[in-house]
């Protein structure tokens, strides 16, 4: 099988999953798929739980068989994954990954901005606490530019012209 995957990577809140059906808007050949909507499809149970319940461990597990699922599976698709998706071991193997970098400061006022911030902050509960969501995309950032294919900085730009260079750089 052709594979034409591209994988959006990032930290949480910098937008993978707009971006995703906004390149399948430019592109209609490509539909979007979101690792998390899999994992919580797959395990019926939504990610919140599966880390409060299950733990982290149990969660990246899922992770892993998501990623083996798509490496086998998938063709044609714009995956938004996790924000700690990038440490599935077959990666690269799913596609073409893209890294969405931005700084941290930008990706907190998007999300606190956002017309449904209070739905965006409470899928993503780590930024309850600014400190520590912060020193985990410091963490993040260095692993997240190592394991990438291509890196666009999406900082105070218009999705529409996100997409247009990402599938100008994938294609």
């Amino acid at each position: 099988m052709q594979k034409r995957n591209i994988l959006l990577i990032g930290f949480m809140g910098v937008g993978k999953g707009t971006l995703a059906r906004e390149l399948v808007r430019h592109d209609a050949s490509l539909y979007a798929i979101d690792t998390d909507d899999m994992i919580e499809s797959l395990t019926n149970t939504k990610i919140k739980k599966i880390f409060a319940t299950a733990g982290e461990e149990a969660f990246r597990a899922y992770e892993q068989k998501t990623a083996d699922w798509l490496a086998k599976n998938i063709s044609n698709a714009v995956i938004s994954t996790g924000g700690g998706f990038y440490k599935v071991h077959n990666l690269k193997a799913i596609g073409t990954v893209v890294y969405l970098k931005a700084d941290f400061e930008w990706i907190l006022q998007r999300i606190f901005n956002a017309h449904n911030a209070k739905k965006k902050l409470k899928k993503r509960p780590l930024f309850k606490d600014v400190d520590k969501a912060k020193a985990l995309f410091h963490e993040r950032e260095k692993a997240y530019e190592a394991v990438a294919d291509i890196i666009v900085d999406v900082s105070n730009r218009e999705v529409a012209e996100i997409a247009k260079e990402i599938l100008e750089r994938v294609s």
